[in-house]
């Protein structure tokens, strides 16, 4: 343990920060998770529900991703990177469902 009374504090700042990364990129990997679920679920039944779901759920994820970017959790390419896998899943399950 530190003696240094700024050392210290640079620790709890340290965890504070750490902790919080962890939140956003712990919501951003459940929100990628549930929607490649509901990808999954409308590829297997195609129902406009089915779909709506699916708009919904990448819309979340693009939303926690883009707010993991700006408070520098992620990188902005790694977050363009996430976002351009979800984007081409879609377009692969679309491709396969309406044919």
């Amino acid at each position: 343990m530190a003696n240094i009374k700024s050392a210290i504090k640079r620790i709890n700042i340290t965890e504070r920060n750490r902790l919080r990364n962890k939140f956003y990129r712990s919501a951003s990997r459940t929100l990628i998770k549930r929607y490649f679920t509901a990808l999954d679920a409308y590829a297997a039944n195609p129902t406009p529900e089915a779909q709506q779901e699916v708009e919904q759920r990448i819309s979340a994820a693009y939303s926690k991703i883009d707010k993991a970017v700006k408070r520098g959790v992620l990188h902005s390419n790694t977050g363009a990177r996430r976002k351009a896998r979800l984007a081409k899943a879609l377009k692969e399950k679309m491709a396969t469902a309406s044919s």
